[in-house]
């Protein structure tokens, strides 16, 4: 070989040697890197994980409200259900407790007018019961209705008969053969009457 080749050769190797270098050292540096990001992937996947137990936690605890809350709405219904039930199973107690007194004093009536003869007494003792039992019903809204000399209206008047009528325009409520009732503002019973025609 030449010295020139020799030269060559030698200048080869030192290049070789000095790619070689910057490899290695490269090699290193992509070794620490791979290790950060693994390093990193393993914070990541840890802080991932803290994450999905919280939402955990936090899916069991509403989950946890939801059936209390469900708990609740179905003791309150069966509650209001029952409270409906004993509503409407004593809806008349108290207007049954105010009539009480009007049956004792007709039981007294009707002694009385077994025992004696006198028929005045018997009268006015039927006539302080009527008198009391309607003053329970006015307490519970019930009122009568004023028919007589009224115009005629179908909603309030069941006409049974018309009559001529001198004293009446026509379409006038002449005479109530049967009271009606109002309880509250509601016709639980139109009043029977004849009508002048």
């Amino acid at each position: 070989m030449s010295s020139n080749e020799t030269k060559e050769q030698e200048n080869m190797e030192e290049q070789r040697e000095e790619t070689m270098e910057p490899n290695e050292a490269g090699s290193e540096a992509n070794e620490a890197t791979a290790t950060a990001d693994a390093e990193q992937g393993e914070q990541t996947t840890a802080d991932a994980s803290a994450q999905i137990a919280e939402l955990q936690r936090q899916a069991d605890d509403y989950h946890s409200r939801y059936l209390r809350g469900q708990a609740d709405f179905d003791n309150f219904r069966r509650r209001t259900l029952k409270e409906k039930e004993e509503q409407s199973q004593y809806a008349s107690l108290k207007l049954i407790t105010q009539m009480l007194p009007v049956l004792d004093n007709f039981q007294r009536a009707l002694q009385t007018s077994a025992e004696a003869a006198d028929g005045g007494s018997f009268a006015k003792g039927v006539d302080m019961i009527y008198r009391q039992l309607f003053q329970v019903l006015e307490a519970e809204g019930l009122k009568e209705m004023d028919a007589v000399g009224q115009p005629f209206d179908p909603e309030h008047h069941q006409a049974i008969m018309q009559v001529e009528s001198e004293e009446y325009e026509e379409g006038i409520v002449v005479e109530a053969v049967q009271k009606g009732y109002w309880l509250k503002d509601k016709v639980i019973r139109p009043a029977m009457v004849k009508v002048s025609g």
